[in-house]
C-alpha cells in the first residue's frame, strides 16, 4: 500500500483572492514505512508575502511589503521555479496514491488551484486522508493541531520553531501512525496495513517451520488418553487424535 504524507506553505487562506503555495514537501510511505522518497521544492508566487503568513513559515522575507535579506532558517522565493515548473513533476510523485494531509480541505484546495491554473490533471478529493479529522473523531472535544497531537503521543516536534512543508511531512508521518495504533496498527492480524477507516482483514497465522519438541511423557500421555476413554464418544478431546 503505497501512500503519500504532503504538506504546503502559502501566502494566506484563499487561492480564489491571489494567495498562493510557496511550498511542497511529501514522502512515500509504503505499508506504512516511510521509503526515503521525498519530494520538497520552494515556489516563487509571483505575489508579495503577507507579514502574517511570514510569521508562521518564514519564508520569503525577500517578497515582504519591505524586503530583507533573508537570515538562519528564512528562505528566499524570487529565484525559486513558478509552479508551473515543478506541477507535473509533483504529480509524477504522488502518482494515484492515497494522500495523507492535516486539514485536507487546506491543501488539496490550493493544489487543485495551482493545478487547474496550469491545465494540469486535479487531484481527486476522495484520495485524501485527513489526519484532522480522524484526529478528531478518536479524541472528540480535544485540540487536534499537529502540535496537539505530537504531545498527546509524545512525538518530538522541537525542531519544529516554524513551519516547513517537509518537515511537518515527516513529523505527520509518525502523528498518522499512531492514530492508526501505534508500530502494530492491526497486530499483525490482517492481510493489509489498517487503513484510516479501520479495517481489518485476518489472514491464517503462519506455521513453525519446525514443530516444538513433545514436552509430555509417555506416561502422561497414557494417563491422559486413558481420561479421554472415559468420556465417551463424543467428547471434545476425542476430534484430536
Amino acid at each position: 500500500m503505497r501512500e503519500i504524507v504532503l504538506d504546503t506553505e502559502t501566502t494566506g487562506f484563499e487561492p480564489e483572492q491571489g494567495d498562493r503555495i510557496v511550498e511542497i514537501g511529501a514522502l512515500e510511505l509504503v505499508n506504512l514505512r516511510p521509503t526515503g522518497q521525498t519530494f520538497h521544492v520552494y515556489i516563487n508566487p509571483e505575489r508579495d508575502m503577507p507579514e502574517g503568513a511570514f510569521g508562521v513559515h518564514g519564508i520569503g522575507p525577500d517578497l515582504l511589503p519591505q524586503p530583507r535579506p533573508a537570515r538562519d532558517g528564512e528562505v528566499t522565493l524570487r529565484d525559486k521555479p513558478l509552479f508551473a515548473a515543478v506541477g507535473q513533476k509533483f504529480l509524477d510523485f504522488v502518482g494515484d496514491a492515497k494522500l495523507v494531509i492535516h486539514n485536507a480541505a487546506f491543501d488539496m484546495k490550493f493544489l487543485n488551484f495551482e493545478l487547474g491554473r496550469m491545465g494540469l490533471p486535479q487531484l481527486d478529493w476522495p484520495r485524501a486522508v485527513d489526519t484532522l479529522a480522524i484526529a478528531r473523531k478518536k479524541f472528540p472535544g480535544s485540540p487536534a493541531s499537529l502540535d496537539a497531537l505530537c504531545r498527546r503521543f509524545g512525538i518530538d516536534n522541537s525542531s519544529r520553531t516554524l513551519h516547513g512543508a517537509l518537515l511537518d511531512s515527516e513529523i505527520l508521518a509518525e502523528v498518522y501512525l499512531e492514530l492508526l495504533g501505534g508500530a502494530q496498527p492491526d497486530f499483525a492480524l490482517s492481510s493489509e496495513p489498517l487503513s484510516a477507516e479501520g479495517t481489518i482483514t485476518r489472514r491464517p497465522l503462519p506455521k513453525r517451520p519446525t514443530p516444538l519438541p513433545q514436552r509430555l511423557t509417555e506416561a502422561e500421555a497414557e494417563a491422559h488418553a486413558a481420561f479421554v476413554a472415559k468420556l465417551g464418544d463424543s467428547a471434545v478431546w476425542a476430534r484430536y487424535g
